[in-house]
This record gives C-alpha cells, sequence and structure tokens, in this order.
C-alpha cells in the first residue's frame, strides 16, 4: 500500500462521520448545543468582564476557563459539522495536526485551570485574611500564563514526535475527529517512542490536577470542621459547590469517554461518548454557574438590561 509522509497531499478519513442516519441526527444535533455552549460562555465572559463587583480571582479563572470552553469546541465541531453537510470524510493532514494539538491543548489547560480554581477556593476558605495579599493579580496572572506555556510544550513535543510517524493516503480513523491514540494506531511506522509519550503526559496531566484539586478540599473540609457558625459553613460550601459541580462533570466524562473508547469495539459507541465529552461538557460547565450562581445571574440581568 502506498504512504506518505505529511506532505500536503495526505488526506485522512474520519470513519467515526458514518452514514447511520440516527448517528448523523445525533451529531448534526450538537450544532444547536455548540451554539448554546458558545453564546452561554460568551456570556459569562462578558458578564464577569463588566461588572466590577466579579472582578475577582474566582470569576477571573472563571472567565479564562469560559474562553478555553470555546475554543475548545471550535476546533473540532465547526469542520465536523461541514463534513457532516457536505457528506465529505476527508481530512488533511495538516488540520488533524491542527485538529490535535489545539483540542488536547485547549482540554489540558481546562484541567489546569479547574485546579487553580480549586488553590482559589482554598485560600478563601483557608487563609481568609490573606486572601487579597496571595491571590492578587499578578499572581493569577502568572499562573494562568504558566500553565499556557507548559500546554503549548506539551503538546509541541507531540507533533513534533508525530511528523516523523508515515500514513497510507487516505487512512481510515475510527472518531469524527483527529486525536493522539486513534492516528497511533493507524501509523504505518513505529509508534513506540508516541505512546510513551503519550501515556506519560496522560499520566501527569490526568494525576496532577486531579491531586491538585483533591488536596486543596481536604484542607477546606478541615477547616470547615472548625468553624463554629453554621452561616459561614454554608456559604463556604456555597462558593465550592459550583466548582466541584464542573469538576464532578469534567471527570466524570471523560472516564466514560476513556471506558467506552477501551472497552466497546463500536467506533459509534466511542463516536458518541466523544461527542458528548466535546460538546455536552462545556455547556453544562457554563450553565451551572449562570443558572445557580446569584453573583452571575444578577451580574448578567443587569448586562442584559443595559443592553435592552
Amino acid at each position: 500500500m502506498k504512504t506518505e509522509n505529511h506532505t500536503g497531499e495526505l488526506q485522512f478519513l474520519l470513519f467515526g462521520l458514518s452514514d447511520d442516519p440516527e448517528l448523523q441526527l445525533f451529531l448534526f444535533g450538537l450544532f444547536s448545543r455548540y451554539l448554546a455552549t458558545t453564546l452561554g460562555n460568551m456570556l459569562i465572559i462578558l458578564t464577569t468582564s463588566s461588572d466590577t463587583h466579579l472582578h475577582t480571582p474566582m470569576y477571573f479563572f472563571l472567565c479564562k476557563l469560559s474562553f478555553v470552553d470555546i475554543c475548545f469546541i471550535s476546533t473540532t465541531v465547526p469542520k465536523m459539522l461541514v463534513n457532516i453537510q457536505t457528506h465529505n470524510k476527508d481530512i488533511s493532514y495538516r488540520e488533524c495536526l491542527t485538529q490535535v494539538y489545539f483540542s488536547n491543548m485547549f482540554a489540558g489547560t481546562g484541567k489546569i485551570l479547574l485546579t487553580l480554581m480549586a488553590y482559589d477556593r482554598f485560600v478563601a476558605i483557608c487563609y481568609p485574611l490573606n486572601y487579597t495579599v496571595i491571590m492578587n493579580t499578578w499572581p493569577c496572572g502568572f499562573l494562568v500564563l504558566l500553565s499556557w506555556i507548559i500546554i503549548l510544550c506539551v503538546f509541541l513535543i507531540h507533533i513534533l514526535l508525530m511528523k516523523h510517524l508515515s500514513f497510507s493516503i487516505n487512512t481510515e480513523i475510527s472518531h469524527f475527529c483527529c486525536q493522539l491514540a486513534p492516528l497511533f494506531k493507524v501509523a504505518r511506522s513505529n509508534t513506540f517512542i508516541n505512546n510513551i509519550f503519550m501515556y506519560l503526559m496522560t499520566a501527569l496531566l490526568g494525576v496532577l490536577p486531579i491531586v491538585g484539586i483533591l488536596f486543596p478540599y481536604v484542607q477546606i473540609v478541615s477547616t470547615l470542621m472548625r468553624m463554629s457558625s453554621i452561616v459561614r459553613k454554608y456559604k463556604a460550601l456555597s462558593t465550592c459547590g459550583y466548582h466541584l459541580g464542573v469538576v464532578t462533570l469534567f471527570y466524570r466524562t471523560a472516564v466514560v469517554v476513556y471506558l467506552s473508547s477501551a472497552m466497546t469495539h463500536s467506533s459509534q459507541g466511542s463516536t458518541l461518548a466523544v461527542g458528548m465529552y466535546t460538546v455536552v461538557t462545556p455547556m453544562l460547565n457554563c450553565f451551572m454557574y449562570s443558572l445557580r450562581n446569584k453573583d452571575v445571574k444578577d451580574a448578567l440581568g443587569k448586562l442584559l438590561s443595559r443592553g435592552l
């Protein structure tokens, strides 16, 4: 079989975009969710930016998380919808690498932002008197910038390693978007180093953020147990509830996607799981903060009233 090595003419076939009418209907139904996710997160960004009462570290990180969610779904969904509409499964080699790079980069950045939000709640509850000193503008901006640099470097190494792989022309990929693991499976050259680096980075970017979230919450629970005021306990728990809900949703969906990919041999089942993870999770993230958070709802009401 003829092979090509990262040339501009090399094409992949996204086999996850099957001709099954039910699957096509589900995938195209993601378009409405894509719009809801984009608009919802844009509203959060506008709301937190326009209201001075929300110029706090917690909402600073929330604003950045909303931006990352918009970018994350925009790396895969528009191309998928175009392919469905045109009945075309092709994606070029360069488009595929771009999709791999940015989708993984934004997903990784989202994990780190959730960890930073946990640290923010830890400082606010455990060290309230020093909160404004520890979590001021400069440290928050530096932490976000550092997270971007780390993720950019990690996935740049992934892409550089992939440049040495060769693929057959019109290779079929059992997904509706390009991802690292499916690409390694269809590569015609040795992917041992690629797989080792992928597993290592998956472990680090999976375990470290979880530990970075669990440790602050252990300290938070310990602090809450020493509080005598029920009102203070309730207020502290309410500020953590939104973040815990988003974290639980994010990691639970990620586990479901991983298990569906590892345990099922059905490309349709895997495609459905990845579709839910790609679009539904970012959509629920923004709605959990906007619909359950009183401060965000009040600020959003003011923003809409000014617009009207």
